[in-house]
């Protein structure tokens, strides 16, 4: 018995209760009606006001909706049943018994991302927005399910602080399954389908998934992961916002929406979102608009900030034993640096090679190298430039410190070292390295976004002249490549054929073997047509079950031989579908390009008049049309 199935029979599993369960047993009902699924939420004036509320969204600017059974109408079996169970989840668990677990946050979090679902839900249009909703809401229920099963396991989970793969990867080793699995299984129960579940369990690494690029589980998936970065956006302190902006716009943007466009879906997402927590009962927090989390500045350093994460990499440079003492004790102990020391400017400069420090703090007179020597060197490397240099001197005189500023100096200290003028510099050189690791990041993200959305192109371009099925070039390529071939031919002299083929009696395949085995028919008819082309030949799916292949530099006898020659290739496949044989035969109907045929579209007339010659022939024959006749091969 597998580990989920012991906690379900435990009854320690998250689960519906009340009129919610009520409503689960009536889904498992053959004969069950929209009218009494309505006279039960009828019952729970809780649920019944959310499901007019939704009801009503979703009816936009149309009739207001005020009875229970029209917003069930309106809804749809589905929605109203996944709704209901996310519904009587958010009631039963307001609290718990892990007090390292954050309750009212979790409920507030997966709230974001249910309402940002169904928001981003009406721009993608990959499925019923409020089934999307209910998805949102349940789409980390594992992780309260785990807190449920484990309160005291968990709680001690919690002190080691993961996230992603290694805190999936925690939750393994410690409690034997992780909350991805727990969350499928109750979304399993909960009545959501495996075409939205399966989505669900990837949405944390869609990347993972192996679900085919633009594919409808694909796009659920990078949905509910943009979904969930913007409910973290929603729920994160002001401090560390700057870079959530950034990844949301650069998200957006991967579903055709420029920065205004997801701003504008943000803050209504942020609007419902506190409209819905007043209604549940969870805590929602008062956020600015997207546009004035995204031109905010990025917070100055924290004074106190001391952790080992932010230790900023700082090069010291000074000839005086004491003074390089005091001031690197100062930088290690007070401000928290990461501080490498040298005795002059020649070996300050190698260092900083091998180092890359964020701050130089140079003295100004030094043996072999002096101060600004060293800063100029410093400046005039492609790596160097961007590093905050302060200069210890003890002049002050308005011509050293221009001097000191032309070099490449970005502040000064006056010598005695001051700890206070010294912390005060400080803080600004962290702000300018704060402020340029921003910028580095947003320019990164950049450059990924154009990547991204260079392969975007790529895809779209190539969806928009591919057929999806057969993966040949559709009708719209096929007619390009028959017109360029059409101008190469008339420019050089060479000929030409169009070859138009139509699969036999193929409605007779969908009716007898139904249309997934006509599918595999047209699949290997269509590997048959790319077989017998040649490199240079053009082949593509122009409708239905008629194909197109165009031949450069082919005369009257050569089209035919390659008609011929791919007639029988077809005709000799062995298409077994579930231990069945099904025969496929094709014809053909061949034209060349003519001195009286005025454009492509001609000889495309031409092509298929011959076709249509074969077919009343008797089917699985080579027709050849021309000088205005029709000749059998």
């Amino acid at each position: 018995m597998s580990q989920i199935e012991q906690l379900r029979i435990s009854g320690q599993l998250p689960s519906p209760k009340g009129v919610a369960l009520a409503i689960m047993k009536i889904s498992r009902r053959e004969d069950a009606t929209l009218d009494e699924l309505a006279r039960v939420v009828q019952t729970d004036p809780a649920l019944s006001s959310r499901l007019l509320r939704l009801a009503n969204a979703a009816a936009c600017a149309g009739r207001p909706v005020a009875s229970i059974r029209e917003a069930v109408l309106r809804l749809g079996m589905a929605a109203v049943i996944q709704l209901a169970m996310g519904f009587s989840l958010v009631d039963q668990y307001p609290s718990g018994a892990c007090s390292a677990f954050d309750y009212p946050g979790f409920w507030s979090h997966s709230l974001f991302m249910a309402v940002a679902s169904r928001e981003l839900g009406r721009t993608v249009r990959v499925s019923s927005p409020d089934e999307l909703f209910a998805c949102g809401l349940l789409a980390q229920i594992g992780s309260l399910a785990l807190v449920t099963a484990y309160p005291a396991d968990y709680a001690a989970l919690t002190a080691v602080p993961r996230h992603g793969v290694a805190l999936l990867e925690l939750e393994r080793e410690r409690l034997g399954i992780d909350h991805t699995e727990l969350t499928a299984a109750i979304m399993t129960d909960c009545g959501i389908p495996k075409s939205l579940a399966e989505p669900v369990y990837y949405h944390e690494s869609p990347e993972t998934s192996g679900f085919l690029a633009g594919s409808r589980p694909d796009q659920l998936a990078h949905l509910f992961f943009q979904a969930r970065r913007m409910a973290d956006l929603g729920g994160s302190p002001a401090a560390e916002r700057h870079s959530g902006i950034s990844e949301v716009m650069l998200l957006g943007g991967r579903i055709g929406l420029d920065a205004t466009a997801i701003g504008e879906v943000f803050d209504r997402v942020v609007q419902q979102w506190q409209e819905w927590a007043e209604l549940l009962k969870v805590p929602a927090s008062q956020l600015p608009s997207f546009k004035a989390m995204a031109i905010a500045p990025p917070p100055r350093p924290a004074q106190e900030a001391r952790t080992t994460q932010t230790r900023k990499v700082v090069l010291l440079v000074e000839d005086e034993p004491t003074t390089r003492i005091m001031t690197e004790g100062l930088l290690c102990h007070l401000l928290g640096c990461t501080v490498h020391t040298a005795e002059n400017g020649q070996a300050a400069l190698a260092l900083a090679l091998e180092v890359m420090p964020q701050i130089v703090i140079t003295d100004w007179l030094m043996p072999v190298m002096d101060g600004l020597e060293f800063c100029r060197a410093l400046r005039a490397t492609d790596w160097g430039q961007s590093m905050y240099v302060i200069m210890l001197t003890g002049e002050e005189t308005d011509e050293k410190i221009i001097e000191a500023f032309e070099a490449g100096v970005d502040d000064y200290v006056i010598k005695p070292i001051s700890p206070r003028a010294l912390s005060a510099r400080m803080r600004a050189a962290l702000h300018y390295v704060q402020l340029l690791g921003a910028w580095e990041n947003d320019r990164a993200q950049l450059k990924q976004f154009a990547a991204d959305l260079a392969i975007s192109n790529r895809r779209l371009e190539y969806a928009a002249m591919t057929d999806l099925l057969t993966q040949l070039p559709n009708r719209r390529a096929g007619m390009e490549a028959l017109g360029s071939y059409w101008s190469a031919s008339r420019r050089t002299g060479q000929p030409m054929a169009a070859l138009m083929i139509d699969v036999d009696l193929f409605k007779s395949i969908n009716d007898r073997h139904g249309h997934a085995v006509g599918d595999r028919v047209l699949q290997a008819v269509a590997r048959a047509i790319q077989a017998a082309a040649r490199k240079d030949d053009s082949v593509s799916r122009i409708g239905g079950e008629e194909f197109l292949l165009v031949c450069h530099d082919a005369d009257h006898r050569a089209a035919l031989l390659a008609a011929e020659r791919l007639r029988r290739m077809v005709k000799a496949l062995k298409i077994c579908v579930a231990g069945v044989d099904v025969p496929a035969s094709v014809s053909i109907g061949v034209a060349n390009r003519e001195a009286s045929m005025e454009n492509e579209d001609d000889l495309l007339r031409a092509a298929d008049k011959a076709l249509y010659a074969a077919k009343n022939a008797g089917r699985d024959r080579v027709c050849l049309f021309t000088n205005g006749k029709t000749l059998g091969a």
